[in-house]
C-alpha cells in the first residue's frame, strides 16, 4: 500500500473512514505551532489563498478535464523568479508526459488557473539510485497571462536545518480518491538521522509531495521519503531537509 508513484498510476483503495470532517479556518496552515490542537486530527481543508499554495499534480493531457486526474501534491515555495514549486521526487522521476499544477485544486476545477511545468530539478543521489533519502524534488512552472504563480497564490518559504519535532507542523494534501485536499497538524518525530514521521490519519495514494508547514510559514518537510511516504494511510514521512535539499534548492532558484 506504498503510495502512489507517477510511473504506475495504480491507484489503491481509500482508507478516509477515519478522516473526521471539521470546519478549519486559514488559521490551519498559518498558525501550526504549539497551540491548542487538536493534534492528529485529519479534516476538510477550507478553501484560502493561503491554502490555494498547495496544488495537485495532474498530466499534461488532463488539463481540459482535470477531475478525477490528479496523482500527487505539490506546493509554492519562495524564490526570486516567483515560480518555483517543491514536491517528491518519486512524483515527477520518470514521468514521460508532461506536467500542470492546479493550485488550491477543488471539484474538478482551477480557481487560480491550470500552470504548465517547464523543468523539473532531482538530486543526482535520487536519479542514480532512487535513494528514499533523497525523495525530494523542485519544478519550474512557467508564467501564465503574464503572471507569476507567486504573484497569484503567494508562497511559503523553504527552510532546510529545522529541528525534527521542534514545533508542530500543518500536512495538506490530495488523496486520488478525492476531489478536494485534507489537512492535519500534529507533531513530527525522528524515524531515522535522515527520515522524520507524523501521525495524521487518511493520507493515503496522491498525497505524496504534500508540504509540512511549521508556524514561520516554513515548509520543513515533503511527505516522500520511507517507503515512498509509508505503507499506511496513519503514519506519513518525510526526508530531513538537510545540506542536500538545501544544495538543490540552490540550484533550482539559479544559484548554481
Amino acid at each position: 500500500m506504498k503510495r502512489i508513484s507517477r510511473i504506475s498510476l495504480t491507484s489503491r483503495p481509500a482508507l478516509l473512514g477515519v478522516v473526521v470532517m471539521l470546519a478549519l479556518t486559514s488559521a490551519s496552515v498559518a498558525a501550526a505551532d504549539d497551540g491548542p490542537g487538536p493534534f492528529g486530527v485529519t479534516a476538510d481543508v477550507v478553501a484560502t489563498r493561503h491554502t490555494a499554495r498547495v496544488g495537485a499534480l495532474f498530466g499534461a493531457d488532463r488539463a481540459g478535464g482535470l477531475a478525477g486526474g490528479h496523482f500527487c501534491t505539490a506546493s509554492v515555495v519562495h524564490s526570486p523568479r516567483g515560480n518555483l514549486l517543491v514536491t517528491a521526487a518519486h512524483c515527477v522521476d520518470g514521468a514521460g508526459d508532461d506536467l500542470v499544477f492546479v493550485p488550491g485544486y477543488r471539484d474538478g476545477k482551477a480557481p487560480y488557473g491550470v500552470w504548465s511545468v517547464s523543468k523539473r530539478l532531482l538530486s543526482d543521489t535520487w536519479a542514480k539510485d532512487q535513494d528514499e533519502d533523497s525523495d525530494i524534488a523542485f519544478a519550474l512552472v512557467d508564467e501564465r497571462d503574464g503572471r507569476r504563480i507567486e504573484d497569484v497564490v503567494g508562497a511559503n518559504r523553504f527552510a532546510s536545518g529545522t529541528a525534527t519535532g521542534a514545533t508542530a507542523v500543518t500536512v495538506l494534501g490530495y488523496p486520488d480518491s478525492r476531489e478536494s485536499p485534507i489537512i492535519c497538524t500534529n507533531k513530527p518525530k525522528p524515524h531515522s538521522s535522515t527520515q522524520q514521521r507524523i501521525y495524521c490519519p487518511g493520507f493515503t495514494s496522491g498525497t505524496s509531495g504534500s508540504p509540512w508547514i511549521n508556524g514561520d510559514g516554513q515548509v520543513v518537510g515533503i511527505l516522500g521519503g520511507h517507503e515512498h511516504g509509508g505503507s499506511t494511510d496513519d503514519v506519513s514521512y518525510s526526508v530531513v531537509l538537510g545540506g542536500e535539499a538545501a544544495g538543490l534548492y540552490k540550484e533550482a532558484v539559479g544559484g548554481r
